[in-house]
């Protein structure tokens, strides 16, 4: 018998595209349930009862909640093809204290970009560059974070990259010009039909954040 493999999500969150870039590495053949986050469905709200948020992935009934535990999940269950985290234990610490780094970071810093104004923002994207100078250093003159394979560090990230043109348009800044190696990275990550096909059109993007501004009032 198949499994079953449901993913709830939404269609520009970062963390959902984790596991949609995942599943797309793996071949895992799945069904797309897409969230209206404002009117959540009785199946999220069943599923991940205590965050209420997704991404949920639920495989033959069984949900996993938090995109990190999604990813390493989706390793584990499926490692024949394309193994995202390192066989070796030190390694696949490594990699998962980079993943949590990401995860600490880098939403909240860019969410403060394109919510606020004046000095407030401007220490936003202040502390956005920093964040991704330290990237960048870990990523060194490597490929990928893992080194030659595409692996768990880039896929936690990767999903930030089609923000960043509303990171730049609202919080007027370039971020090519001060992290061109993460430009650069997130170039060749591109060039992986999981993530070609996973990422959403960043104009999309900006008019779902012009949307966001209104809503909360930040306009």
């Amino acid at each position: 018998m198949a499994d079953e493999v449901i993913l709830l999500d939404f269609w520009c969150s970062m963390f959902g595209m984790r596991a949609r870039i995942a599943l797309s590495e793996k071949g895992v053949q799945y069904e797309y349930r897409e969230e209206d986050l404002t009117n959540k469905s009785p199946l999220l709200l069943e599923k991940n009862p205590v965050h209420k948020k997704i991404p949920v992935l639920i495989h033959n009934g069984k949900p996993v909640c938090e995109s990190l535990v999604i990813l390493q999940y989706i390793d584990e269950v499926w490692p024949e093809k394309s193994p995202l985290l390192p066989s070796d234990p030190y390694q696949r610490a490594h990699a998962k204290f980079w993943a949590d780094y990401i995860d600490k970071t880098v939403y909240d810093c860019g969410k403060r970009i394109w919510s606020t104004k004046g000095e407030e923002q401007e220490a936003a994207k202040k502390e956005f560059i920093e964040i991704f100078k330290v990237l960048e250093s870990e990523l060194g003159e490597k490929p990928y974070f893992g080194g030659d394979s595409f692996g768990f560090v880039d896929v936690a990230l990767i999903g930030f990259y089609s923000w960043f043109p509303a990171y730049e348009t609202f919080g007027n800044f370039s971020i090519e010009a001060e992290c061109p190696k993460s430009i650069a990275w997130a170039k060749r990550c591109l060039q992986r039909e999981s993530v070609s096909k996973t990422l959403p059109d960043s104009k999309k993007i900006c008019e779902f954040v012009v949307e966001m501004k209104k809503m909360f009032g930040l306009e």
